[in-house]
């Protein structure tokens, strides 16, 4: 996909604004693709057309390649730290028992979409907006590809 997106760079392009770009017309339909070295997300729309969006990653350490089907949607997700997150992060020890609500301080963002392991079990992984989109084009996340929200 980058390829496809790189020769639509003919003028100057904002590479923080999503866009509708032109990829191989054999590209299915409905489909994600998350390329982490070039921070962005394709959603594919058929007849050789994908959404470019521009994402913040996960740390190269986390980062988690792989096949995942989305399972769950929700509108403004709670959020609660895995044990590991604890560990590299101390202070989000207070969400241990009980998560944070969702809302516009929520590391979440307004949306998430859910990744589940093609055999069912849940990833752990999310795609999901985020509460500071200067992180935007970054790796910061614990594994993750966070969005903007609009």
């Amino acid at each position: 996909m980058p390829a496809y997106a790189a020769r639509q760079k003919e003028e100057e392009i904002d590479p923080l604004v999503a866009r509708v770009i032109k990829v191989g017309k054999d590209v299915p339909a409905n489909h994600i693709y998350i390329y982490p070295d070039d921070f962005s997300l394709y959603f594919t729309l058929g007849e050789g057309n994908a959404i470019y969006y521009p994402v913040g990653v996960a740390q190269r350490h986390l980062w988690e390649p792989g096949t995942y089907v989305i399972r769950v949607k929700k509108e403004w997700p709670t959020w609660k730290p895995t044990e590991e997150m604890i560990e590299r992060n101390p202070q989000y020890a207070k969400w241990e028992e009980e998560a944070m609500p969702g809302g516009p301080g929520n590391p979440l963002g307004a949306r998430a979409l859910y990744l589940f392991h093609p055999n069912g079990g849940d990833s752990m992984l999310r795609i999901h907006g985020t509460n500071a989109p200067r992180t935007i084009r970054t790796r910061v996340s614990n594994g993750c590809a966070r969005l903007t929200n609009h």
